[in-house]
């Protein structure tokens, strides 16, 4: 495995929309401030991305949106589901995804939660820029053009 890829028994949740939604112009990965309960319901792979994002409160980056469902096992100390995570960035980071956030008109959008090696929760950020229809459209048929292609070729070889 190269160096920087994820491993995929390592990935707690997906936000597979975010691709189809967004142009992601840039990446960066991100430390997570979470409770007990909510680091053994991501082990379980129970979380959800979908709708999620990273905005701005008191200077510091905030995961919104984000669904951690309860721990099964838990008890009555277990977290609130859709509670705001803190996300844990250098200063350099967060200036910068907040610049362009308020210049650029891009959003900060979390594309993935996974364990590093060390069994650290971190939040892979995408800066990104919202696509019209017109570009999912687009984008839509070229996949499916390279499917095809792959496919004659194949068949030709």
């Amino acid at each position: 495995m190269a160096k920087g890829e994820i491993s995929p028994d390592r990935i707690a949740a997906q936000n597979r929309k975010a691709r189809h939604n967004y142009f992601i112009e840039e990446t960066m990965e991100a430390g997570l401030m979470l409770l007990g309960t909510e680091v053994k319901s991501l082990r379980a792979g129970q979380a959800n991305l979908n709708d999620a994002y990273a905005a701005e409160q008191n200077g510091e980056l905030w995961l919104l949106n984000s669904h951690i469902p309860e721990y099964r096992h838990g008890n009555r100390n277990n977290h609130e589901p859709k509670r705001p995570r803190k996300l844990l960035l250098k200063a350099r980071e967060v200036a910068k995804i907040l610049g362009a956030i308020s210049r650029e008109g891009m959003t900060a959008v979390p594309l993935m939660i996974y364990f590093n090696p060390r069994g650290m929760a971190k939040v892979q950020l995408g800066l990104a820029k919202g696509k019209k229809q017109h570009d999912k459209r687009e984008t839509i048929k070229q996949r499916d053009w390279n499917r095809e292609k792959q496919r004659t070729l194949r068949a030709k070889g």
